[in-house]
């Protein structure tokens, strides 16, 4: 047996030795500080972030995955998800959790159904997600709208940022966009209803609490081609 004998150069050098203890997780490793408190009553901007080097969430057979595997999420352990969007390396979800247990027990449920199926898929082994969900407690109607309409059009963001153009009435497949009837054009609202594909094949359900039935509409309808602005740090 190897003789431990840290402890006596220690004491002879009258501190701890340069490199000692817990070596740390890497640079870019989040800290596990405590989450924000919400109320129920308080919508949630949450994002999952791929890690490096794996395939875009966007290629069909991985962006079906992610779909199946929200129509089981939107209802399980007081969650409800009311919206999402399915990027490159990132899925935005708005939630509504009827408190810090139950958003935990679903998205941990939700984290390990997908990195399952996506593992399967694109083959290789580890984790999937880069690091621990973020979540951004919305506040007020102002502070809904914008989330709304950050993950709604967040296609339209990227897009901008790399110089691709979209249509003035385009909206993103691969959210919850077509089933949203809060667009400024209500043409083009009814036109959704009409040609595409119907409410119950979206993973969402319809939102339960005032700031997002009601409360964020006291800022305005959304324009179909707005370009959100970037979003306020979320708690981790």
């Amino acid at each position: 047996m190897a003789v431990q004998t840290t402890l006596f150069k220690i004491e002879k050098r009258g501190g701890a030795r340069k490199g000692a203890g817990r070596k740390r997780l890497g640079p870019k490793r989040l800290p596990h500080r405590e989450r924000e408190s919400f109320r129920h009553y308080q919508p949630l901007h949450v994002t999952l972030k791929l890690k490096k080097g794996l395939p875009s969430l966007r290629w069909r057979p991985l962006a079906r995955i992610v779909w199946a595997g929200l129509h089981v999420a939107k209802e399980r352990y007081g969650v409800r998800v009311i919206e999402f969007s399915i990027q490159g390396d990132h899925i935005h979800l708005i939630l509504e959790a009827e408190g810090a247990s139950a958003l935990s027990k679903a998205m941990q449920a939700l984290c390990i159904r997908l990195a399952k199926a996506l593992r399967k898929e694109i083959g290789g082994s580890g984790s999937v997600f880069a690091d621990r969900y973020h979540v951004h407690v919305l506040k007020t109607p102002a502070e809904t709208r914008a989330a709304l309409a950050y993950v709604l059009n967040n296609k339209r963001r990227h897009g901008k940022q790399h110089g691709q153009r979209f249509g003035d009435r385009w909206v993103d497949p691969l959210s919850s966009a077509g089933n949203f009837d809060g667009w400024s054009d209500r043409d083009l609202v009814a036109e959704l209803r009409e040609t595409g594909p119907p409410p119950d094949t979206y993973p969402v359900k319809p939102a339960t609490k005032w700031l997002l039935k009601k409360g964020w509409q006291k800022w305005g309808l959304i324009e179909v081609r707005e370009i959100p602005g970037p979003q306020r740090s979320a708690s981790r």
